[in-house]
């Protein structure tokens, strides 16, 4: 899978090195998040995502228009990742928390999306998401339209067979981009965030992104 994308995903990047600008008509060339600098790379164009579809852990499915009307963010993880998947969910959850003011029907979304469908069912994964933060989504698919759904946000990842891996199938883990994608209200991807995150900058430009562009 990673020799297939790789080459796709070099093209993203340097399509991106090319075009990322920070957002000028909501920031503002002078406007900083709470750490001095706002949190999110943007695109100098949204990038319509080619047609997608997740089992969410509620039994619904993650469908191009389900998060429309909404900034989302989303994040490729697992549930027996060790260290980077509970500290960004962690981190993601204290900005969660700053914006719960804002009325349901426009507040951000956080997206959780497995990359280990084999271990990660759509029950267990709601339940590892929602112990983070109760709104935050999750869901998974088959490893293909992992792949595609992954490639498309400019992002990769790879089972990583443990030593045992041979007597053991279930002793492997899962390496993944770390970065958060941003998605704007119709779904396009919009920027990213790279780590390290702070969940005060998150919170503070998702909150500015929703006031500028709720109707």
């Amino acid at each position: 899978m990673f020799n297939r994308n790789i080459g796709i995903i070099l093209a993203i990047a340097l399509a991106a090195g090319l075009g990322l600008v920070l957002a000028q008509k909501v920031f503002g060339p002078s406007s900083k998040g709470t750490n001095g600098t706002s949190s999110i790379i943007f695109y100098g164009t949204p990038r319509t995502l080619p047609e997608f579809d997740l089992a969410q852990s509620d039994g619904t499915r993650l469908i191009p228009g389900e998060l429309h009307g909404h900034w989302s963010l989303v994040f490729l993880g697992f549930t027996a990742c060790p260290d980077v998947c509970p500290t960004t969910l962690a981190e993601l959850a204290q900005a969660q928390k700053q914006w719960q003011a804002i009325p349901d029907s426009l507040r951000p979304r956080v997206v959780l999306v497995s990359v280990d469908p084999e271990r990660d069912t759509p029950s267990k994964l709601g339940e590892y998401a929602h112990a983070f933060h109760k709104d935050t989504l999750a869901a998974t698919a088959d490893i293909p339209s992992l792949e595609r759904f992954a490639t498309a946000l400019g992002m990769v990842f790879q089972k990583v067979p443990g030593k045992h891996f041979e007597q053991n199938p279930s002793d492997y883990s899962m390496d993944h981009s770390s970065s958060i994608a941003v998605l704007d209200p119709k779904g396009r991807l919009a920027g990213l965030i790279r780590p390290p995150f702070n969940p005060q900058a998150i919170a503070s430009d998702l909150t500015k992104l929703t006031e500028n562009t709720a109707p």
